[in-house]
């Protein structure tokens, strides 16, 4: 199915659908985007990068990022003990006797590493994936284009580590945050072959930029944590991914893209020019973003193998917009 799907260039040129979208290429009715692109094959050839029996844990704490999305607030975590009543009922008490249970308050589920759903992100124009009703997407409860579509058929794919980040302290010259500095297709692929590692049909693309170390730097500057490196907005950014047939990005940064935009942003004007947009909205693509990468990048390095077994099994929340990503490295 990957090998007959149309190239970016040919979206580009589609008069059935918006311009530039995936479209109807999976199904009138398809919810699940390009996760599709991960066949069964592709999770057989994921099972193959386990060789070691090595896990990496790549989610930071639900609460582990305050800012810069002060929107998000900072969850509360409720616990309290449960005791036996005469009648056999379960109640509340102040001594432990029992059992605990607990709940959250506030709980955000993209506060930190994430993914963002299919609904996160509508096209100024066109709207959301595949012509999903808007009315339906601020809708609580129904299923349609939710994180829960993912969660009912896990994503399992082979994962390869892009570390931009570790390639450019190599050089000497660190990844700029501060400025934002765009990572284009020719630092992709640099870093590919300095790694020595292919990317497949179906790979799940995960993008280090060092953004965990910038942030700590400056943890209470929001204005300055809002900047960062990341992929840049362009045309020839997103015909990589899709001609590569890459259905998920995750990344250690805020926004997997640059930010500010960078200069040779040529995908629009204000919002629409977003790569969010581009890759979700048009593409159904999934995107990862505050994600654990250092001590895989560490042992990535080690052993001169960059690829995995990805698996992430967001939240089975009905409609959600995002989730935590919930995502495992297995080497």
């Amino acid at each position: 199915m990957s090998d007959a799907l149309p190239s970016y260039a040919e979206l580009l040129q589609r008069d059935d659908a918006p311009a530039g979208s995936a479209w109807g290429l999976f199904g009138a009715d398809d919810d699940r985007g390009a996760v599709n692109l991960v066949s069964p094959d592709c999770v057989v050839e994921a099972a193959r990068c386990v060789r070691r029996g090595v896990a990496f844990n790549l989610d930071y704490p639900l609460d582990a990022f305050p800012g810069p999305l002060r929107h998000r607030h900072r969850l509360q975590h409720h616990m309290h003990f449960l005791g036996a009543r005469d009648d056999g009922s379960w109640g509340a008490t102040d001594e432990p006797a029992g059992m605990v249970d607990d709940y959250l308050d506030g709980f955000y589920p993209q506060a930190s590493s994430q993914l963002d759903g299919l609904r996160h992100v509508a096209h100024g124009v066109h709207g959301f994936y595949n012509r999903f009703p808007a009315a339906r997407a601020i809708a609580a409860g129904d299923p349609g284009l939710g994180v829960n579509r993912w969660a009912e058929r896990p994503l399992v794919a082979r994962g390869v580590l892009v570390d931009v980040a570790g390639y450019r302290e190599d050089l000497g010259r660190p990844l700029d945050h501060p400025a934002g500095e765009p990572i284009g297709v020719r630092l992709l692929e640099e870093t590919l072959q300095h790694q020595k590692t292919t990317l497949l049909p179906g790979d799940a693309l995960v993008l280090r930029t060092g953004y965990r170390e910038f942030w700590t730097a400056n943890r209470d500057d929001d204005a300055a944590t809002s900047r960062m490196a990341g992929l840049e907005q362009t045309r020839e950014v997103v015909a990589w991914l899709w001609d590569r047939r890459i259905p998920l990005v995750g990344c250690d940064n805020l926004a997997v893209e640059a930010v500010p935009p960078s200069p040779s942003c040529d995908l629009g004007d204000g919002p629409d020019g977003s790569l969010h947009v581009h890759l979700i909205a048009l593409l159904g693509m999934v995107l990862g973003e505050l994600w654990k990468l250092d001590e895989l990048a560490a042992d990535c390095a080690a052993d001169g193998r960059y690829d995995f077994m990805l698996v992430s099994k967001p939240l089975n929340l009905v409609g959600g917009a995002g989730s935590p990503a919930n995502a495992t490295a297995v080497k």
